[in-house]
């Protein structure tokens, strides 16, 4: 059976590029648009149960509009999910996304203004112009330190994920704002340019390859069933955990011997990216 999280398909309509869709529902092409708000949670069904979450300016596909909620698909990983029409915004150029943790858009260049936005890693925004430590964006006025071009990546996950520390565990979150397991290390390899689904299963199955046992490298994943974190040294991981409820480095063995103590079982991966 096709996994419903990346198959744009409900008892109504199907995408039209699908072959495989039961011959009753409606054949969609789907229209583009983005997302017009600071953080948006992609729902399992209209005002069901949080999935993921998409955050500022991520593209996506809306296959349907219906009642004020959007059936739609998002670029990043292909998951499928329903979120308010009015967090939807009309296609635009992103030219820049958030590197750093967290910004705010100002109404001037000036850090004494007003802000109007408050914006999340990985948020992608259109620059108009501007030069020096501000640039006007349709937003307002972000800190060009916290904005890279899009196509230039980070070069270290272990380091994105860094940037998240401290921030709240939130069951399926993907933002500074509060994040899990499987977004932060969805977070640290999209901004290095490395493709990464949404969920620790997906993750589990689709990244890297087997590591030597006990060869912790940086940058290796490990999993247990239902959750995930990323080797920071030979001796510490970086993970959004529910023990810490926060994004928190702990010791690798203390990891494992807490995990497996609290009745969540033993590594069941050790994976290494190329």
């Amino acid at each position: 059976m096709p996994d419903r999280r990346r198959t744009p398909v409900n008892d109504r309509i199907a995408a039209a590029h699908l072959d495989d869709a039961p011959e009753d529902l409606e054949r969609a092409d789907g229209s583009a648009a983005r997302i017009g708000v600071p953080v948006a949670d992609l729902l399992r069904a209209p005002d069901g149960f949080r999935d993921r979450q998409l955050v500022y300016g991520e593209p996506v596909t809306v296959y349907e509009d219906r009642e004020g909620w959007a059936f739609l698909q998002a670029a990043k990983d292909s998951y499928v999910g329903y979120l308010p029409s009015s967090a939807l915004t009309t296609p635009f150029e992103a030219t820049h996304w958030v590197s750093a943790p967290a910004t705010h858009a100002y109404s001037a260049d000036d850090f004494k203004s007003p802000e109007s936005h408050a914006l999340s890693h990985g948020s992608r925004v259109e620059v108009l112009g501007g030069s020096g430590r501000f640039l006007e964006t349709t937003l307002g006025f972000i800190p060009a330190r916290h904005l890279s071009p899009l196509g230039a990546h980070a070069d270290d996950p272990v380091a994105v994920a860094e940037l998240f520390l401290g921030t709240p565990y939130l069951w399926g979150g993907n933002s500074r704002f509060g994040i899990d397991c499987s977004g932060l290390v969805q977070a640290a390899l999209l901004a290095c340019g490395t493709a990464c689904p949404g969920d620790s299963d997906m993750q589990e199955a689709e990244l890297g390859q087997d590591a030597p046992a006990g060869d912790y490298q940086r940058g290796d994943l490990l999993f247990w069933k239902g959750h995930v974190a990323m080797v920071r040294d030979s001796g510490t991981l970086i993970h959004a955990n529910a023990h810490d409820m926060a994004v928190a480095v702990e010791p690798i063995a203390a990891a494992i011997e807490r995990i497996a103590a609290q009745g969540d079982g033993p590594v069941t991966a050790h994976k290494r990216l190329a």
